[in-house]
């Protein structure tokens, strides 16, 4: 089981509690991980990602195993930890602002 963790306003839009845990077959990549979370909560479609171009939304990163991956390649291979459930993928909004 893959883990995800979302903020809180997401995590009350989806109506989740806390952690989510997903089940992925195959290659565990940022787009598996979110393909399936907005699949099992479609209120969260075009939040993390933009509808049409499926580009990670400016504001959100996505961390795995402490590291920013937000820059790396959506079908990039997630870490082992993260692909064996031992570590969460993070999903942050990010803080903007001066």
């Amino acid at each position: 089981m893959i883990r995800v963790l979302i903020p809180y306003h997401l995590r009350m839009l989806a109506g989740a509690d806390g952690e989510v845990s997903l089940a992925i077959e195959g290659l565990i990549t940022q787009r598996t991980i979110l393909d399936a979370l907005e699949a099992r909560y479609p209120t969260l479609r075009g939040t993390i990602r933009d509808h049409e171009t499926g580009q990670r939304r400016p504001l959100v990163r996505f961390f795995a195993c402490e590291e920013d991956i937000s820059l790396d390649s959506p079908d990039a291979p997630l870490p082992l930890a993260v692909a064996s459930g031992a570590e969460p993928f993070w999903i942050v909004g990010a803080i903007a602002g001066g």
